[in-house]
């Protein structure tokens, strides 16, 4: 077992992995052409379930490797998964997990540590970010109900309905045409209406979502020197691993000595 594990944790073995996704990524992108599957459908197929038995292979040997530790890493699950969903039967009833398979090249993540790192800081950005969506979600649910009041009744097709104006506001949100096609009309009716669209742009898309931004670049970088301080511990490990093994034998020189000297003494 003792070779497996070898190959398992080889950098040769992950760049291999590697290479095996983004091949993987080109054959699945040319599978899309109707020309391409016409010509070499065979062929891509053929290498798609080879590459796929591969991963198979790959994410068993891993399992042999770690055993209960396997089931314990997230990213082992979430390889795992996205295999799980290639070899899913091409069936009518499965045709959406089949529509899935792209999902493996998402295995990239796991196999460079930077996307890892990144990831890793997503995630961690998450609990931050549950009091920002519930903000973001009480301003827009409260401009909504009155731009319903406002401007419902002159302008039924942007803000006639409380779903209407939730997806008006938030088009408005993302600054895509919100002059000419929502702003400049009601004003042309109401003049002051910027009172009202001016401080909502100003609140949702210039203070919520950079307190979005803040809150994922502060996970960045707890994360980055969280990888930081694991690169310096494995660096300094060995080096400190030394250094107790001279302190022991220092010791023992020095009991040696000190026994010399009594017996010398007596």
């Amino acid at each position: 077992m003792e070779w497996l594990r070898k190959v398992v944790q080889n950098p040769g073995t992950e760049r291999f992995i590697m290479a095996l996704i983004v091949l993987n990524a080109v054959t699945l992108g040319l599978e899309t052409s109707q020309t391409v599957m016409a010509r070499f459908g065979p062929l891509l197929t053929v290498i798609d379930r080879i590459i796929i038995a591969i991963f198979v292979i790959e994410i068993l040997a891993r399992f042999a490797v770690q055993r209960a530790a396997f089931f314990r890493d997230g990213w082992n699950i979430f390889d795992m998964t996205v295999v799980g969903i290639a070899l899913a039967p091409a069936t009518a009833a499965f045709s959406v997990l089949r529509a899935l398979r792209v999902l493996r090249l998402l295995r990239l993540i796991t196999a460079v540590p930077a996307l890892q790192r990144v990831v890793g800081g997503l995630i961690g950005a998450l609990p931050g970010m549950g009091s920002i969506l519930l903000l973001i979600g009480l301003v827009f649910y409260v401009s909504a109900v009155m731009a319903v009041n406002l401007y419902g009744k002159g302008y039924p097709e942007l803000f006639g309905t409380l779903g209407r104006s939730l997806y008006t506001l938030f088009t408005i949100m993302t600054l895509e045409g919100w002059t000419n096609d929502v702003v400049n009309p009601i004003m042309e009716r109401h003049p002051y209406a910027w009172l009202f669209f001016i401080p909502f742009i100003v609140i949702t898309t210039f203070w919520v979502l950079n307190l979005f931004i803040g809150i994922i670049v502060n996970a960045m970088q707890e994360e980055h020197a969280k990888a930081e301080a694991e690169m310096m511990h494995d660096e300094t490990a060995p080096i400190v691993r030394e250094l107790n093994e001279l302190k022991a034998e220092i010791a023992a020189l020095r009991e040696e000595v000190g026994g010399r000297k009594r017996r010398t003494r007596r």
